[in-house]
Order: structure tokens, then C-alpha cells, then sequence
């Protein structure tokens, strides 16, 4: 172990649409967590590393904490509460463009009595006045006792390299965890899966987003160097999946365009992606159809 360097554990919490994962992938520097208009996008505990010459942060991404209608909601809670244990330090994230309300007070609740150090990070102040700020950062002093409270804009970079600098400060003096080329621990099915699923949260509207778990059947060397991969997309209903594919095949070829580009950049081969549309009635509220579809938060 270098002398001084550190290294430590870091949850980011809050609620959905507050930017954790832009803030996760500006950290890092690179996309590790897809990113959507719509809440709940996060559904995985996502592991991202940051290596720089005097520290090493591992970053733990969390589903965002809201009001669960179903098993699938349930899980996800379950998760995000249970990454603010055994950590090194907690980043809460807050939305300056949105007035605080019950989801923070719940997380801020949830957070009293450890004594982890928590950081409050007041994401996208590029959309507000700067008169703004000050009222908002008294309120939540107010509220809890936070290490420090950091504005910052995670599409823009504002403020993003005072936060990497405070936040070395908090870790403990420990080793390098992962070697410094590592960005991420997530399986590469994961991080294939949820790059087709975001393209299908882009694209779609009505009930199809959050009704939708992707799997990747197969990834296998073609020929001429090319990449195959076979993906299934899950629904819950025939309506869905008429959504889904589109008119002549419209909409599963816009997903499959736009996912191919992002997973060759990704890969740095040419990819041959081929998607099918299954339906799976009600998998979000069964635990057995959450397992086989890879929704299992056990450490």
C-alpha cells in the first residue's frame, strides 16, 4: 500500500431523478449507469471505480427511494437503504430544481444516528438562479447534519472537481482495491442489458418503460470479427409488446440501432445485435420471475 494514499467505500442515495447516475458517470469519467427522463431508471446496485494517483473511490450507485407499487419497487428500496451500511462515506443527492418533500425527509430520517460522514450533493444548479441557493442549502442544515454540502452541476461539471477532492478527504487510509483500468465490477451482461433497456426508456411512452427487464441470451464471436448477441426483452402484457415492436417493426428497429452504437463503442468491434419481444405477465410482483430475471439483492 502507498504510503497515504486512500481508499474507501461511497453510496450515492436520493431520490428518483435527482441525477445520481449522471453524477456516478461524470466521477468516473465514463457511462457505467444508464441515464433517463423517467424515475426509477436505476434498478441494480452499480459499482464504479475511481482511481487517481492519491486516492481510490468505489462508488456504489443505488435505485432511487420512492413509494413502491409493486415487489420489483420493493427490492430496489430494500437495496438503496441497505448501501448506506459499510460504507466510507454516503453522497445524498438533492435536486435544486425541485422543492424538497417527503421522499428527503424519509432518507434524511433513515440517516440519523449513523456516523458515516454525508456529504450533501445539490445537483443541477445550472437550472437555477444563484439568489436560490443560499435558502436552500440553510434548509437543509437545518435538517441534518451533513459533512459538508457541495452545489454542483453533474451535466455541466461545475463544481464536480471540488467534490472528487473533499470527498478523498473523508476516506480512510487503505490499499487499491482495483487495478487503476477499472471503471466498473458490473458483468458485461449487465452493462449490455441495461444499455438496451435504456434505448427502450428513451424511445417508449405509456406503460411499456418500467414494465420492461432485459436478458442477454448469448454473446458469441461471428464471423469477420463481429460480435453477436441475442437479447430477449420482457413486457407484461400483449399491449406492451405491440408497443414494443411498432408498427412494422418500427420501434424494436430504433432501439436496436441506437443500442448497437453504444455497445460497439463499448466493445470496439462491430456487433450484430438481434432483440426479441417475450411476454411474462406480472413479473414485477413475482420473486421467482425477479430472480430468473436477475433482480436479486443479495450481497
Amino acid at each position: 500500500m502507498k504510503d497515504g494514499y486512500r481508499s474507501g467505500f461511497v453510496t450515492i442515495i436520493g431520490r428518483p431523478n435527482v441525477g445520481k447516475s449522471t453524477l456516478l458517470n461524470s466521477l468516473v469519467g465514463q457511462k457505467v449507469a444508464i441515464i433517463s427522463d423517467k424515475p426509477q431508471t436505476t434498478r441494480h446496485r452499480i459499482r464504479s471505480v475511481l482511481t487517481t494517483p492519491q486516492a481510490q473511490m468505489v462508488f456504489v450507485d443505488t435505485p432511487g427511494i420512492h413509494k413502491p407499487k409493486h415487489r420489483l419497487g420493493q427490492l430496489m428500496v430494500e437495496a438503496a437503504l441497505g448501501a448506506i451500511r459499510d460504507v466510507d462515506l454516503i453522497l445524498m443527492v438533492v435536486d435544486a430544481d425541485k422543492t424538497s418533500g417527503p421522499g428527503d425527509e424519509f432518507i434524511l430520517e433513515k440517516l440519523k444516528g449513523t456516523d458515516i460522514p454525508v456529504i450533501l450533493v445539490i445537483n443541477k444548479v445550472d437550472r437555477i438562479e444563484k439568489r436560490q441557493l443560499l435558502p436552500l442549502i440553510d434548509s437543509f442544515s437545518k435538517q441534518f447534519g451533513f459533512a459538508e454540502i457541495i452545489p454542483l452541476s453533474a451535466r455541466t461539471g461545475e463544481n464536480l472537481d471540488r467534490l472528487r477532492t473533499v470527498m478523498v478527504g473523508y476516506l480512510p487510509n487503505g490499499p487499491q482495491y482495483y487495478p487503476e483500468d477499472v471503471v466498473t465490477d458490473q458483468p458485461q451482461d449487465l452493462i449490455l442489458a441495461e444499455l438496451v433497456r435504456e434505448k427502450v426508456l428513451w424511445l417508449t411512452r405509456q406503460e411499456v418503460p418500467h414494465s420492461v427487464a432485459v436478458v442477454i441470451d448469448e454473446v458469441r464471436d461471428g464471423e469477420k470479427g463481429v460480435k453477436v448477441i441475442r437479447v430477449t426483452i420482457f413486457v407484461e402484457r400483449d399491449s406492451q409488446k405491440v408497443i414494443l415492436i411498432g408498427q412494422g417493426g418500427e420501434m424494436m428497429k430504433q432501439i436496436g440501432q441506437k443500442a448497437r452504437v453504444e455497445i460497439e463503442k463499448m466493445l470496439g468491434v462491430k456487433v450484430f445485435l438481434e432483440l426479441w419481444v417475450k411476454v411474462k405477465p406480472g413479473w414485477r410482483q413475482n420473486e421467482r420471475a425477479l430472480r430468473d430475471l436477475g433482480f436479486d439483492y443479495r450481497d
